[in-house]
């Protein structure tokens, strides 16, 4: 498995899009989007509700089959891939309502999480005790995003952000090379979001992160670059300086030019 070419910036493209299509019974949700997302960079996909965002989402994440245009992750073709294989190759997402199990310790949900990429997920036979094994990497995840006051505690016990910041310690469990998070911020307070934003920008010095989110300021704060979708279709992209005075992207936020 190769990866893409470098580019100028010295960064390589590990995850790619081109010419990106999606129709539903005759109706274009996405329309010829090229994207790319690089080593070490958080990428937001941004827009007004309706835009396509996740629709771009569930298609770069092999959820839906695209209509028209190509896919590739690390250098290799994943257009007709399945979801579960592109995961196994390195590319995981996180969704918009947490998904972790709320009855289990903070150590035991990173357990579960670790236990396909250590060969341990179809051992059912194996005795709980066997899963201790898994405890010394789960330990440094809990330490890596913060969570080790609460390694004992339910999940359903824990705040809010911290249940979010729970999954996306679960989703580093399977070592990903691309990061996708649908709107890791929603329905957080300012001192949760400002605590998660700086846990995804430690995550992305290791690896690729994609991220919808509608909070702007977090996206001005910790995002490389900014892709901004409306109708399916991009209208501008490049660092949050340069879209943010756009005249098409304050029409479709405010439906004013100014």
């Amino acid at each position: 498995m190769t990866y893409a070419t470098p580019q100028a910036d010295g960064t390589r493209v590990v995850l790619s899009a081109r010419g990106l299509g999606k129709d539903f019974a005759g109706f274009t949700a996405v329309n010829n989007v090229n994207i790319d997302l690089h080593h070490a960079q958080i990428h937001a996909l941004i827009g007004p509700n309706g835009a396509g965002k996740t629709t771009v989402f569930n298609l770069l994440t092999k959820f839906l089959q695209p209509t028209r245009g190509e896919i590739t992750l690390l250098g290799q073709d994943i257009t007709n891939m399945k979801p579960d294989r592109v995961a196994r190759m390195g590319m995981v997402r996180s969704f918009q309502i947490s998904a972790v199990f709320p009855h289990l310790t903070v150590l035991e949900n990173l357990r579960v999480a670790l236990q396909r990429p250590n060969g341990l997920a179809t051992q059912f036979w194996k005795s709980l005790s066997s899963l201790q094994t898994l405890d010394p990497r789960a330990d440094e995840l809990i330490a890596e995003l913060g969570l080790s006051p609460w390694r004992d505690r339910r999940a359903a016990d824990l705040s809010y952000g911290r249940k979010r910041v729970l999954e996306i310690a679960t989703t580093l469990a399977l070592d990903p090379k691309v990061l996708l998070l649908d709107e890791p911020m929603a329905g957080m307070g300012r001192e949760d979001v400002a605590m998660v934003a700086d846990i995804i920008r430690n995550v992305a010095k290791t690896r690729a992160v994609l991220m919808v989110e509608h909070n702007l300021s977090v996206v001005a704060d910790i995002c490389h670059h900014v892709t901004v979708l409306q109708r399916g279709e991009i209208i501008a992209e490049g660092d949050y300086a340069t879209v943010s005075q756009d005249a098409r992207v304050r029409t479709a936020y405010m439906g004013v030019e100014a």
